[in-house]
């Protein structure tokens, strides 16, 4: 058995619906990288990042998943300049300098989400605007995304008390039909229809939808959510976040090797 010198890993709560594991599990056999594991560390709270740290010196990087692709900010040592301008993180290289480790901070998110919904935008007209429902991590890098192409954002949220863009933002209960018709292109940042929640889903009217609608769930287990089910049955486009969950782990996995 081969000696597990290169260990990455993904930090978050649950991960019981984690897909990372597994990808790069089966990338590292396939490559033939042995040396290689991947582990998942399941942390109540983000505190415990010390105990990880401590416990796996071999730790050369790791993915940050909700809720702590914000809370990870104050524990980083560097951030990249992309990442300071989404606000969020969720990759992390761990270097060592001088027998001292160091954070570097990082957001693949941003890039993962915009390769994975280009191929179902018009080159010549991309949609005017776009409603982001939900405002956690994975929110400000979609936003950051978006607004890359140009496409203008709202949002969707339960409480307007930590909303980042007021004057853009609605509640679910203000939703209206007329909405939702202006906006062509809808994506689901929050975790409703993941596993084990199967039978969630974001509170719109649904029935707004039209072919001319774009789906895009950033929920990947289950393959189709309720969300993307609803909006297949109004005759919209529907993505799930399988896509952008492998465009950001090989981004994750570059950014490693930069390191190596």
């Amino acid at each position: 058995m081969s000696l597990i010198t290169h260990l990455y890993g993904l930090v978050g709560y649950p991960l019981s619906h984690s897909f990372s594991g597994k990808y790069f599990a089966e990338k590292f056999a396939a490559q033939g990288l042995h040396h290689c594991a991947y582990n998942l560390f399941e942390l109540n709270n983000i505190t415990n990042l010390a105990n990880v740290l401590a416990q796996n010196p071999n730790l050369c990087g790791f993915n940050v998943s909700i809720p702590y692709k914000q809370a990870i900010l104050s524990y980083l040592n560097q951030i990249s300049a992309q990442a300071k301008q989404i606000g969020a993180v969720n990759v992390v290289a761990v270097v060592n300098n001088n027998q001292q480790r160091q954070l570097n901070g990082y957001n693949t998110d941003a890039d993962g989400f915009k390769q994975a919904l280009l191929p179902f935008l018009k080159p010549s007209r991309y949609p005017a605007r776009a409603l982001i429902l939900g405002t956690g991590g994975s929110m400000l890098a979609v936003k950051f995304a978006l607004q890359s192409l140009g496409i203008a954002v709202s949002f969707a949220t339960r409480s307007l008390k930590n909303s980042h863009s007021p004057n853009n933002t609605f509640l679910y209960t203000q939703l209206t039909p007329d909405i939702v018709a202006k906006h062509l292109l809808i994506v689901n940042t929050t975790p409703l229809g993941m596993h084990p929640h199967l039978q969630t889903c974001p509170n719109i009217p649904y029935h707004a939808l039209t072919p001319k609608h774009i789906c895009f769930d950033l929920v990947y287990n289950p393959a189709q959510t309720v969300f993307l089910h609803k909006a297949q049955e109004m005759g919209a486009t529907a993505c799930n976040g399988l896509s952008m969950l492998q465009n950001q782990a090989e981004l994750s996995w570059q950014i490693w090797q930069e390191y190596a």
